[in-house]
């Protein structure tokens, strides 16, 4: 395992979130046109501080004024689940 693969791995026990953000931008040459980019990385809900350090390079360095972020976020370690199992199956 990698040193960044462990990093990720520690982010994700602190509470990170694999968070994907569809940016729709006024692209720069033609304003009444928009485009969409799909940014993903672990951050942590509600406050996304890593999103929110990405768009403000964006309008701070970025030519393409933003118009709307869509934000989704989900849990990739997650606690076991108990389950009862109905039924026993041998197998030789």
């Amino acid at each position: 395992m990698q040193i960044q693969d462990t990093k990720r791995i520690e982010r994700q026990l602190q509470g990170y979130r694999l968070t994907t953000a569809e940016i729709l931008y006024h692209l720069p040459d033609h304003p009444g046109l928009l485009q969409s980019y799909f940014w993903q990385d672990l951050d942590i809900a509600p406050k996304f501080p890593v999103l929110h350090r990405f768009l403000d390079f964006w309008s701070r360095e970025l030519d393409g004024k933003l118009h709307s972020v869509r934000v989704g976020a989900v849990s990739l370690i997650t606690p076991g689940q108990w389950r009862h199992v109905d039924g026993l199956m041998n197998l030789h």
